[in-house]
C-alpha cells in the first residue's frame, strides 16, 4: 500500500517545494530591488545637470519676465495697478495668499522690490549662494505672482511651482558660481582636508547626515517635478480627448482665429489656409501629451520631446505665449540624462586636444584631479561622490 501512494505525493511535495523555492527567489530579488532603490535614493544624487538647467532655464525666464515689462510694473503690480494692495489684500484673506509686495503702499518699496527681485533672478541663474538665493527667488515669484493673480496664465503658474520644487533641490551642484568655488577650494594633490582634532567622528557623523539628507531631498524633489511635469501633460491630453472640436481636427483653427492670440495675424492667416496640417497637428498634439508619461523608459523620448520641442516653439510664435513654451520648453530638460548633457563638453575637450582622450582622473566637469595611489576610505570616496 505504502508504494502504490508513492506515486501520488511525490509530485505533490515536488511542487510544494519548487513553489517555495520560487517564492524564495522572488523575495530575494524583491529585497534586491528594494536595497538598489534606497541606496540610490540616499547616496546619489541624480539629474544634477538637469537641475542645473533648470535653475538657470527659470532664472533667465522670470528675468526676461521682469524686464520685458518693465515699463508697465505700476501698472501691473506697483501702487498704480487697478487691482489695489487693499483689494489684494482682502483677496489674499479669503484665498490664503500673501505678497511682501502689499506690505507698503510707498512707491519707493515697490521700487527697491522689483530691483531686487531683478538681482535676485540673475543671480539664481548664475547659481551664487544657491541655498539662500532659492529661498529668495521663490518668495519674489509668489509674491509677483499673488500681486497680480488675475493676469497670470498657465506660464505663471508652472515657474512659480518649479520654483518652490527648486528649493528642496542641489540645483548648485553644476554650472554655477558654487560649483566653481568649491573646485578652487578642493585640494589639487587629492589630499582629505584636515579636520578639527577635537571632534572629528562628531563632525564626521553630523557630515554623512548631512549629505544623506540633502541627497534624499534632492531626489525626492527632482521625482515630483518629473511627475508634475506627466501629470500636466497627461491631464492635458486627456481633457483635449473630451473635447468635440479636438475629436474632428477643427480646434487649431479656431485657436488659429483668436483675436487675443495672434500677434502676426498674417502668419495665422497662412498656417490655417493649410486645413489638412492643422488637423493632422492637432491630432498629434492630442497623441504626444497622452503618451508622454509611458515613453519616459525607452528611447521613444527622445523623438518625443523633439516633437514637444516643435509644438512649444510653434506656440510660442503664433499665439504670442513665449513665457509658457519657455517654461514648458524648460520643465522637459528634466527627463534627459546628465550624460546628454556631458557630451557636448566631452566633445569639445575631445576636439580641443587633438582627439587625445581625456585623462583617467578628469571629472564631471572636466577639470583633471591627481588621485594618490593608495585607496580611499569608504566614508571619504562617498563623500566625494555626494
Amino acid at each position: 500500500m505504502a508504494t502504490e501512494q508513492l506515486p501520488a505525493t511525490t509530485p505533490t511535495r515536488q511542487r510544494s517545494t519548487c513553489g517555495r523555492l520560487q517564492l524564495k527567489a522572488s523575495a530575494r530579488w524583491l529585497l534586491g530591488r528594494f536595497r538598489y532603490l534606497a541606496t540610490l535614493l540616499t547616496e546619489r544624487p541624480v539629474s544634477l545637470y538637469a537641475a542645473a538647467v533648470l535653475r538657470i532655464g527659470y532664472g533667465a525666464l522670470y528675468l526676461g519676465f521682469l524686464l520685458r515689462e518693465f515699463p508697465h510694473r505700476d501698472e501691473i503690480w506697483g501702487p498704480g495697478s487697478p487691482w489695489t494692495p487693499e483689494l489684494a489684500k482682502e483677496l489674499f484673506g479669503q484665498t490664503g495668499w500673501a505678497s511682501v509686495l502689499t506690505l507698503s503702499d510707498n512707491r519707493a518699496y515697490f521700487e527697491a522690490c522689483y530691483a531686487m527681485t531683478l538681482v535676485t533672478c540673475a543671480l539664481f541663474m548664475l547659481g551664487w549662494r544657491t541655498r539662500l538665493v532659492s529661498v529668495l527667488f521663490a518668495v519674489m515669484v509668489a509674491s509677483f505672482h499673488a500681486r497680480a493673480i488675475f493676469m497670470t496664465d498657465g506660464g505663471d503658474n508652472l515657474i512659480l511651482l518649479m520654483a518652490v520644487y527648486l528649493l528642496f533641490t542641489a540645483c548648485g551642484r553644476r554650472w554655477s558660481l558654487d560649483a566653481r568655488r568649491s573646485r578652487r577650494r578642493a585640494p589639487s594633490n587629492g589630499e582629505p582636508v584636515a579636520t578639527d582634532a577635537g571632534r572629528p567622528k562628531l563632525r564626521a557623523e553630523l557630515g554623512d547626515a548631512r549629505r544623506t539628507l540633502t541627497t534624499v531631498l534632492h531626489n525626492c524633489a527632482m521625482f515630483v517635478i518629473a511627475a508634475q511635469v506627466c501629470f500636466l501633460y497627461g491631464s492635458a491630453g486627456l481633457y483635449k480627448v473630451q473635447g468635440g472640436t479636438w475629436g474632428n481636427g477643427t480646434a487649431l483653427h479656431y485657436v488659429l482665429n483668436l483675436h487675443l492670440f495672434r500677434p502676426w495675424p498674417a502668419l495665422s492667416q497662412l498656417a490655417d489656409e493649410h486645413t489638412v496640417l492643422i488637423a493632422v497637428a492637432g491630432y498629434l498634439a492630442v497623441l504626444l501629451q497622452v503618451a508622454f508619461p509611458f515613453t519616459l523608459f525607452g528611447k521613444l523620448k527622445y523623438p518625443v520631446l523633439t516633437m514637444l520641442l516643435g509644438m512649444h516653439l510653434g506656440i510660442a510664435v503664433l499665439m504670442g505665449l513665449p513665457l509658457f513654451s519657455g517654461a514648458m520648453i524648460v520643465a522637459d530638460a528634466v527627463f534627459l540624462p546628465d550624460r546628454f548633457y556631458r557630451y557636448p563638453a566631452a566633445q569639445w575637450r575631445k576636439w580641443s586636444s587633438g582627439g587625445a582622450e581625456a585623462p583617467a582622473g578628469a571629472g564631471a566637469e572636466g577639470a583633471v584631479v591627481s588621485v594618490p595611489r593608495q585607496s580611499q576610505p569608504d566614508g571619504l570616496a562617498s563623500g566625494s561622490r555626494s
